[in-house]
């Protein structure tokens, strides 16, 4: 544990991973921010402790642990950065970004963000954040340095200084130290087996080096395995947590909630970012919000959930291809939701709210193993730098075709309709198939 020359320790807090994080002056200061603070009001993970009542973190601790390892991270590349590339001030910008960088965060996870546009990136709106008022006072006057810079490192905008590029890798992409604190850290608070990583190891791994003409961060042989076992971590923990029914079936909730509410204008984009996930459902659960909106909170409070009543997989190619591609359209999702709920209710002969029907569509996954591999003496075969699928004879469409294989679609309809929905949604959804026109009359004001 190192800091930079022209900083010492004030103070230290207690973290459930790491025991001590010692914090300088200029850290003390940024986490004080009204800004950050909002963080500690925000579950890491969203509606997870529905399933396991110890997954109360917050991304407020998770921010500080990701500081805390890109401390060390910065070390071990500087140690080996010969050139001096990596300087003091670029050292400082991106340890301000890694405990900024999800500042911008909405509540409950990364539901509300998945409805895109009017509502921005939480690391757009995190730029924001960054470039203005209390945060970038405090980031000018401590840290002495840009504001602009750090935002940067969290969203960028066109192309960043050498230096700034190699360590905005560390912040996000296949070696970063975001998935580095997270994994453990849901892993241990929902006391799963998953997520274990050997991370001194990983990041004591960590060198700067020229491959195909660019400077990148790559790992030593001794950092194969550990990236190994980072990778399947995240897989696990996807696999039995992040994508575990009644997480998403509240995700999916939460979403129709706040779509409704912003289609109706109840309640402003911009205003989003503000709450924290109490004061969010105040805010939705309010007279002046939509009825659906309203029920759907009330239930989420209530703990009467919707139910899967329907699951299609990947070895449905035409249907999952179809309901996947809803992810990127949130507008044609919401109209098949309404359009099934009103099939079902000719069906049935009874009324269906047009909220009782959803469809969860967890995220695609991006898999990028785009890392190299570094030997100070190549095995017989190997060259000095090689990438790390050849190394270990894997690539990214191995882990993509798995990953598709376990995330599934979900029809999910409140208790009194499962048994329906389920008995009835070959003739709910497949006629919709062939007529996806329909599906997009509903759009954003």
């Amino acid at each position: 544990m190192t800091t930079l020359p022209d900083q010492a320790w004030v103070t230290t807090i207690r973290d459930s991973l790491y025991d001590r994080i010692p914090l300088t002056a200029a850290e003390a200061a940024l986490i004080g921010t009204s800004a950050f603070l909002r963080l500690d009001r925000i579950q890491q993970l969203g509606f997870v402790s529905k399933v396991w009542p110890g997954a109360k973190h917050t991304r407020f601790e998770h921010s500080l642990g990701v500081m805390h390892l890109m401390r060390q991270a910065v070390a071990s590349v500087r140690r080996y950065d010969r050139e001096g590339l990596v300087d003091d001030e670029v050292a400082r910008a991106a340890v301000a970004a890694a405990l900024l960088h999800d500042i911008g965060h909405y509540p409950f996870s990364h539901a509300i963000e998945e409805l895109g546009p009017p509502v921005l990136p939480h690391e757009e709106v995190g730029r924001r954040l960054i470039e203005t008022g209390e945060v970038a006072d405090v980031l000018e006057r401590e840290w002495r340095v840009d504001p602009g810079r750090v935002a940067d490192l969290v969203a960028p905008r066109g192309e960043l200084p050498h230096a700034d590029r190699l360590l905005r890798g560390l912040l996000s992409g296949p070696l970063d130290v975001d998935k580095l604190d997270y994994l453990p850290r849901d892993a241990r608070h929902c006391n799963v087996p998953y997520g274990g990583v050997d991370m001194p190891r990983l990041l004591d791994a960590l060198r700067p080096a020229v491959v195909q003409g660019q400077r990148r961060i790559v790992v030593t042989a001794k950092g194969v395995s550990p990236l190994h076992s980072l990778i399947n971590a995240r897989q696990e923990m996807f696999d039995n947590v992040y994508w575990h029914h009644t997480n998403r079936a509240c995700m999916a909730m939460l979403l129709r909630a706040v779509q409704d509410a912003l289609l109706a204008g109840a309640i402003d984009p911009g205003e989003l970012p503000r709450h924290d996930d109490a004061s969010l459902l105040e805010r939705l659960g309010s007279p002046g919000m939509p009825a659906s909106t309203r029920a759907l909170v009330e239930r989420l409070r209530e703990r009467r959930l919707h139910k899967r009543a329907v699951e299609v997989s990947a070895r449905a190619p035409e249907l999952y291809r179809y309901l996947s591609g809803l992810f990127y359209a949130p507008a044609q999702r919401r109209a098949l939701e309404v359009e099934m709920a009103q099939r079902l209710s000719a069906l049935l002969g009874q009324e269906v709210a047009d909220w009782e029907i959803l469809v969860d569509l967890p995220k695609p996954e991006r898999w990028s193993t785009d890392v190299w591999v570094l030997f100070e003496r190549p095995p017989v075969g190997f060259r000095e730098l090689m990438p790390w699928t050849e190394v270990v004879g894997l690539s990214d469409e191995d882990f993509k075709r798995y990953e598709e294989h376990r995330r599934l679609v979900r029809i999910v309809a409140t208790e009194r309709l499962r048994e329906a929905v389920a008995a009835r949604w070959e003739a709910l959804l497949l006629p919709l198939l062939a007529q996806p026109a329909s599906l997009t009359e509903t759009t954003w004001p």
